[in-house]
């Protein structure tokens, strides 16, 4: 019995060692890189891919190349994402899980086989066949457990000075945070053009929404994982899934009806539209922002808090997303439906008011229509959408070879000004006020 509790001790103490891994965070220090003499003061923060982060003392994004590095300096590239991957793989437990005994099985299991085994190197009388085959139920029940535990990655928080870095490509984007999430602020229009293209129409037109202070959208900085992901096939068909890096909504690419909004012509050439409110969003994954983000930048970040990027040759999992080396979590886009996201891999609050499929995701900003929603507007076709002046667009549409059009606008106190015009020329004027 004495050999037992020996070798036990043994394998606990062991177990324990093995499984404490440490760090203390990246220090600042001057990077080398081979073909300059130049050096850079500044703080690791990842590398995806073949690129590069660091920040600098002003919290500045800067990439490079991987390659650019000197030798030295990509080894310790390398060591800090084997640390950060070791450090973000734990067991993930819940407010009452029950206790873990699955590794103790292990170990009892270890001790009696191995008693077992020195008891017949010995040659004794006593029972180590018994004691064996005891300690080989062991193993089996402690495997057994183990394969049952759900297990899942302890995810990584995002960098602040990366979301600057991508929502900062945008002059209409403010962003701010605090201890849980990253906030982002627009008026929702973007900069590119809006509307054309679109066959299904409502009648909705793009107008401003005060998307800022309490009623910014909000990414967590600290994501995590979902035991069971919710799939956006039969969920989220209300209010928007992601913030893109304009500031811009993106929604399910489902209509709230359960409809692929692109395959029935009710989006854009830049893959949005507009809802009831007149609010702007997409629907479509908005890969045409990589050219102003970057190509190594998302594209926009979920409402979970994991990034989205555009397309690549990666294979991605049933949720349209992969890890990467450094044990980080991103989307990616494709060009067939489900286009995103196919299921959310975070954990998100659902709003309790709302029900599967339009249950929606807190916190989510909301939108203040300044006029009643209209109806489809049959063989309708968008054909040209202008910016006249700031806080001024005319939209023209065309039905049965008719051109039609609507100029409208807002001023500083909220007065918004409709002009419907005829193909022969006449026209109607409606007045609203946003209070």
């Amino acid at each position: 019995m004495k050999y037992l509790l020996l070798i036990t001790f043994a394998l606990v103490f062991t177990f324990d060692i093995f499984a404490h891994e440490g760090g203390h965070g990246t220090p600042l220090k001057n990077w080398q890189f081979v073909n300059s003499n130049e050096t850079i003061k500044a703080d690791f923060i990842m590398k995806a891919g073949e690129t590069v982060y660091l920040s600098t003392e002003n919290h500045q994004v800067l990439t490079f190349d991987y390659a650019d590095f000197e030798a030295s300096e990509q080894n310790y590239i390398t060591e800090r994402v084997h640390l950060i991957s070791q450090l973000n793989v734990t067991e993930e437990s819940g407010i009452n899980k029950p206790f873990d005994y699955s590794n103790w099985l292990l170990l009892i299991g270890v001790a009696m086989v191995a008693l077992s085994f020195f008891n017949l190197t010995q040659k004794t009388k006593k029972p180590y066949l018994a004691t064996g085959c005891i300690g080989l139920l062991f193993l089996i029940m402690g495997c057994t457990n183990t394969q049952s535990t759900t297990v899942l990655k302890k995810m990584a928080a995002n960098e602040i000075p990366f979301l600057e870095a991508v929502f900062g490509a945008f002059d209409k984007v403010n962003t701010r945070h605090d201890d849980k999430y990253f906030y982002v602020e627009s008026d929702g229009i973007p900069t590119h053009k809006m509307m054309v293209g679109i066959t299904n129409w409502q009648q909705q037109v793009p107008i401003n929404h005060d998307y800022s202070g309490k009623n910014a959208w909000a990414i967590p900085i600290h994501p995590e994982l979902a035991e069971k992901p919710m799939s956006t096939k039969s969920n989220f068909m209300k209010g928007a899934i992601a913030i893109a890096a304009n500031g811009i909504p993106i929604f399910n690419p489902l209509n709230n009806r359960g409809e692929d909004a692109n395959t029935i012509g009710e989006l854009d050439q830049w893959g949005g539209h507009c809802g009831r409110a007149d609010d702007y969003h997409y629907h479509l994954p908005p890969t045409h922002l990589q050219a102003k983000v970057g190509k190594d930048k998302p594209i926009a970040f979920a409402l979970d808090g994991f990034p989205v990027y555009g397309e690549t040759t990666e294979e991605l999992d049933e949720n349209l997303g992969r890890f990467t080396s450094d044990s980080s979590y991103q989307y990616h886009a494709v060009k067939e439906y489900p286009y995103l996201i196919a299921a959310m891999k975070g954990k998100v609050e659902i709003n309790p008011r709302t029900r599967a499929p339009e249950n929606e995701i807190m916190p989510q900003a909301k939108t203040r229509g300044v006029r009643p929603d209209l109806r489809p507007l049959r063989r309708a076709e968008i054909i040209g959408f202008e910016n006249l002046a700031p806080q001024h667009y005319s939209l023209s549409y065309k039905v049965n070879s008719h051109i039609h059009k609507i100029n409208y606008g807002w001023d500083t106190n909220g007065n918004y000004t409709f002009e419907f015009v005829n193909p022969d020329g006449t026209s109607r004027k409606s007045n609203y006020n946003r209070q």
